[in-house]
């Protein structure tokens, strides 16, 4: 699995021109989900996502986490995140997990997110061609990948 979090002021999804989630202080991750993925990949990256200090403390460090300041957190799937760009101009996305493989996994991780935070996690329409609205915070912008815990 990977993803690409961002600290955000706000952000928000839309499809077709509706909104159908949207965040206020938090983090906006955009999750991919990969052909070998696993439960213990989203129950790993899960942990890490609760846990990852993005947020700055009265000290002005980012020694904060999700968790202490009680922000929100809004997933949105992204199969585009394992493209190949090795060969040619055209992304290959072969290791992307298809629809019916990674749905599973994707509503796990948000569940697995939920219950360490202990609140409702927004999230996008799973599928769907989506348009998301960002204020990014900082930037702040990271990317963790579970088969490469570095």
């Amino acid at each position: 699995m990977r993803v690409v979090l961002q600290r955000v002021k706000e952000a928000s999804v839309f499809v077709k021109e509706q909104r159908v989630s949207s965040i206020q202080k938090g983090i906006l991750l955009f999750l991919g989900i990969e052909v070998n993925d696993t439960i213990d990949d989203a129950h790993w990256l899960s942990k890490k996502v609760s846990q990852l200090r993005l947020f700055i403390d009265e000290n002005g460090l980012m020694n904060k986490s999700i968790l202490d300041v009680q922000g929100d957190i809004l997933v949105v799937s992204q199969f585009t995140l394992h493209a190949k760009t090795k060969k040619g101009t055209r992304p290959s996305y072969i290791r992307a997990a298809k629809s019916e493989d990674a749905f599973p996994l994707y509503k796990f991780f948000i569940s697995e997110l939920s219950s360490l935070l202990e609140k409702n996690i927004e999230q996008g329409k799973f599928g769907e061609k989506m348009q998301v609205s960002i204020v990014n915070d900082g930037p702040i912008t990271i990317f963790i990948d579970s088969k490469n815990k570095e």
